[in-house]
């Protein structure tokens, strides 16, 4: 039996406090730790000690991480906090500005940039009041906006660092509700509207041949599937990525109704990126999918790409009523013909077709381009998705049972006025 060396604990030593901001960071980090848990972590190591830096890291791994996917989470901040030799080139990368030069910089791993920042939270946040005692400032903010309506406002290519990461916190509590679909099908049930007489003549033969009673069914309600097709390509870049972290929000939402969330992005070509969407670490997600996707920031060839849908893909995943995003500025150089074609069949394919296009945040938006003529006719509704606001609007356009009020605005686009001076 081998005995471990015991752990002497300096009067003045800083462990406890140590632990303690540890916990803090993990919890800044997306891991819930409490008062319990970091009790339990101080007492184990000092129970177990930590003659090795392993037997560490296990000791205080298996007090806070409870989940799969915090172990990822875990090891970054663990790195980072527990004196590694290169933490501080590791935070000056973080913040400083990148150059794109000739060498390849080095690949992040997952949750390394939510370590960083859980690491620095707080820090020169805190500024000295240099105003003197008895000064009174005074400002008038009559006209002045919340902090929070001006980022739900404001363009995602126009924010800062820390507003898309206030951004994304915001897009990771919007949830699309979705109403059941009722199916052709019935089922027995004591309220149903329709008589069920099989099930009432089987139930007579019990009493003689009396109908006592008339059974009755009604008709099955389903959860249909979301299906989004989202464009990386060049001209979107700018918003494709906050785009994909509004799909993985809604790929991992609980109670949201849907049946399944299929989630596509395509460039030069299509890409299936569902799987990947499914892990509830957004940065292990997005890393994946950007990975297996390698037409980032590449061309556009939509009525390709909508091609190898509808061929490959529309049978698996538009059953059960589903409803398309197409997530797309529609620049596309392919031949207009190919995109109408495409178009058409895949919203005969769906119950509906939504296109958000970010281009839509100009007020004198018309459809100019040959891509934007060629989708306007086969979609349903027409927004933008350009801001938090934007794509909080979505909820409602999806619980609208109604199109009249969308197809108005497509036909007003399509056919503008005279003067053409702004599209309302």
């Amino acid at each position: 039996m081998v005995t471990l060396p015991q752990l002497d604990i300096p009067k003045d030593g800083k462990l406890a406090a140590n632990i303690t901001y540890f916990a803090r960071a993990l919890r800044a980090a997306g891991i819930p730790v409490g008062a319990g848990r970091l009790i339990d972590a101080i007492r184990a190591v000092e129970a177990v000690g930590f003659s090795a830096r392993q037997d560490f890291f296990w000791t205080l791994h298996a007090c806070f991480v409870s989940r799969p996917e915090q172990r990822v989470v875990f090891g970054q901040v663990f790195r980072l906090f527990w004196r590694d030799p290169q933490f501080l080139e590791h935070m000056m990368g973080m913040l400083r500005p990148t150059l794109r030069g000739a060498n390849t910089p080095p690949q992040k791993k997952d949750a390394e940039r939510r370590a960083a920042e859980a690491l620095l939270d707080g820090a020169n946040r805190e500024q000295p009041d240099v105003r003197e005692e008895g000064e009174e400032v005074e400002f008038n903010a009559t006209l002045s906006f919340s902090t929070s309506e001006k980022l739900r406002q404001q363009d995602f290519e126009q924010m800062s660092a820390d507003e898309l990461a206030r951004a994304r916190r915001a897009i990771a509590n919007i949830t699309l509700p979705v109403k059941p679909i009722a199916s052709r099908r019935t089922a027995p049930s004591t309220r149903g509207t329709q008589p069920d007489w099989r099930a009432t003549l089987k139930a007579s033969m019990r009493t003689g041949g009396d109908i006592q009673k008339i059974k009755m069914r009604k008709r099955k309600q389903h959860y249909p599937n979301l299906v989004a097709l989202c464009d990386i390509s060049g001209s979107m870049s700018g918003y494709s990525r906050m785009l994909l972290h509004f799909l993985h929000a809604a790929s991992n939402a609980k109670g949201a109704g849907w049946a399944k969330v299929h989630s596509f992005t395509f460039g030069t070509r299509l890409t299936n990126i569902t799987r990947h969407l499914q892990n509830r670490d957004v940065d292990a997600a997005l890393s994946a999918a950007g990975l297996q996707a390698q037409d980032w920031e590449g061309g556009t060839r939509i009525g390709e790409s909508l091609h190898t849908f509808n061929r490959d893909w529309s049978r698996r995943v538009l059953g059960r009523g589903a409803v398309v995003l197409l997530i797309t500025d529609g620049l596309d150089r392919d031949d207009a013909s190919l995109l109408a074609r495409e178009a058409e069949r895949l919203r005969l394919s769906s119950r509906r077709l939504i296109w958000l296009n970010p281009l839509l945040r100009w007020e004198g938006f018309t459809p100019k381009a040959a891509g934007v003529k060629a989708l306007l006719p086969h979609v349903d509704s027409f927004c933008a998705s350009h801001s938090v606001s934007s794509l909080e609007a979505l909820a409602t356009i999806l619980t609208n049972a109604g199109n009249n009020g969308d197809k108005a605005r497509l036909m007003s686009i399509l056919q503008p006025s005279s003067n053409g001076s702004r599209w309302a």
